[in-house]
């Protein structure tokens, strides 16, 4: 699903283990300015997919409207444990991956 949204953000890390996707542009992150803000990773796990989804960490507030069946999947601030992926589910999380694009780009952390 990320692949989706490459040119926005770039392939960080592509391993078996790992699949990283980070911003293009220099961007705050914390207290540092990097290049190219953290913004996903998809870890395979036995039981699991794990979706480390940092928009959600960043401005929690705009992602209070997750689906039960997906809020299900939420683990902490940011990490998802993703146990099955249907159309629906691979829906909502395409949107809100899209909608983290656009208020990224909003406060100028994405092109």
């Amino acid at each position: 699903m990320l692949e989706h949204f490459l040119g926005t953000l770039k392939v960080r890390v592509d391993k078996p283990s790992n699949f990283e996707v980070n911003g293009t542009i220099e961007a705050p992150q914390g207290k540092k300015i990097v290049q190219g803000i953290y913004f996903s990773s998809i870890v395979p796990k036995e039981k699991d997919v794990r979706f480390y989804f940092y928009p959600a960490y960043t401005h929690p507030e705009e992602f209070n409207d997750l689906s039960e069946r997906l809020s299900k999947f939420k683990k902490g601030k940011s990490c998802f444990h993703v146990k099955y992926l249907d159309e629906e589910m691979e829906k909502e999380i395409k949107e809100m991956i899209a909608k983290a694009i656009d208020v990224y780009r909003k406060d100028g952390l994405l092109e």
